[in-house]
C-alpha cells in the first residue's frame, strides 16, 4: 500500500478549496457550484489531487475518503471544524489552553 501521508507536490490555492470542501462532505457537483466552476474542472482537481497523495483509483479504493483522509492528516483537523468532532491530538499548553499537540509550529 502507498503511504497517501506524504505529499508529491505542493497543492495549489485551488485544489486547497476543492479539498476543503471535499472533507466537509459535499459532492463534485456542490463543489462546482460553491466555486463557480465547470463539475468537470471538480472531477479533475479532484483525481490531480488524489495523485498528489499517491492514490490511485481501483475498484477497492474509495478515493474521496482516502483524499480526506490524507488531506486532514496533512493540514490538521481544521478541515473538519465544521462537524463539531474535536481534534484527537489535543493536548494542555503552556497556557493552560488547548491545542492540536501533532499540528503545533
Amino acid at each position: 500500500m502507498t503511504d497517501i501521508t506524504i505529499m508529491q507536490r505542493e497543492l495549489t490555492p485551488f485544489e486547497h478549496l476543492v479539498l476543503d470542501l471535499l472533507c466537509k462532505g459535499m459532492s463534485n457537483s456542490a463543489i462546482a457550484g460553491e466555486t463557480a466552476h465547470p463539475e468537470k474542472v471538480i472531477e479533475n482537481t479532484v483525481s490531480r489531487s488524489a495523485r498528489v497523495f499517491g492514490i490511485i483509483s481501483d475498484g477497492d479504493t474509495n478515493v474521496r475518503v482516502l483524499l480526506a483522509l490524507a488531506y486532514r492528516t496533512n493540514f490538521g483537523d481544521a478541515a473538519f471544524d465544521s462537524f463539531g468532532v474535536p481534534c484527537q491530538h489535543l493536548q494542555a499548553g503552556p497556557d493552560g489552553k488547548m491545542y492540536c499537540a501533532r499540528h503545533i509550529e
